[in-house]
């Protein structure tokens, strides 16, 4: 269940947002090589495609980035038993802040957002394919490192399973 809030307005002037930038972009291409591009190799779409889901991980999920969500956030600091300070961050219930929150927050939504940022950068920006073939093996490396770690928390459930059953099976022959 979510809190009823009435975001519709603020999330029709993001995609309103969206779609300007977009047109924007789509026109400067079009300056730039009298037509819209129609093609992309298949090598330079894959690393398109993983730079665009490296730098969306790092909009959403990275602490590095923390700072270009918190301006978007309430923030309350709490002092835990030890004196340690604790940052409280919660999301506004409604209004402009609230929607780019969501936004910051969902990673299919910054994908849309950052893929055409990416394709943009790639055919205006001559040492674009350095930075976004760095993101791509970025991107590469943190799949790997989720895979290992999905890896890793299945075999660690798997233990506790076998634990808990040898645990209980003690316990039903103890009684017989």
């Amino acid at each position: 269940m979510e809190q009823k809030n009435d975001q519709n307005f603020w999330h029709f002037v993001l995609v309103l947002l969206f779609l300007a930038v977009f047109a924007l972009s789509v026109r400067e291409l079009e300056r730039l090589y009298g037509g819209f591009p129609q093609a992309i190799s298949l090598f330079d779409l894959v690393l398109i495609v993983l730079a665009t889901f490296r730098l969306t991980r790092l909009f959403v999920y990275d602490k590095i980035t923390q700072f270009l969500r918190d301006p978007f956030l309430k923030k309350r600091s709490i002092e835990a038993r030890d004196g340690t300070i604790l940052i409280e961050r919660t999301k506004y219930v409604n209004g402009p802040l609230r929607a780019i929150s969501d936004l910051l927050d969902c990673p299919w939504c910054i994908g849309v957002w950052v893929a055409p940022g990416i394709l943009f950068t790639y055919y205006t920006v001559p040492f674009a394919w350095f930075v976004i073939a760095s993101l791509a093996v970025a991107g590469v490396a943190a799949f790997l490192q989720i895979l290992s770690n999905m890896v890793g928390w299945n075999a660690e459930l798997s233990k506790v399973k076998v634990a808990h059953e040898s645990t209980e099976t003690d316990v039903a022959n103890r009684h017989c």
